[in-house]
């Protein structure tokens, strides 16, 4: 996959091929995202932590 720095997201990880999970990471904010996908279906969250929170990476800006 090419690489374009104006892009919003950034995929972190990846695990799996026909059936695959995925972070993402908003570069603006910081907050994190699941994607989870199975054949032509396919769901996306908010990734939390224990307490119910947002999963936030620190953002350089």
């Amino acid at each position: 996959m090419k690489k374009n720095e104006n892009n919003r997201f950034e995929q972190v990880y990846v695990q799996g091929k026909l059936t695959s999970l995925e972070i993402w990471v908003d570069k603006e904010t910081g907050v994190n995202y699941l994607f989870r996908q199975s054949g032509y279906a396919g769901g996306l969250t908010v990734l939390l932590d224990k307490d119910g929170k947002p999963v936030i990476t620190p953002v350089e800006k």
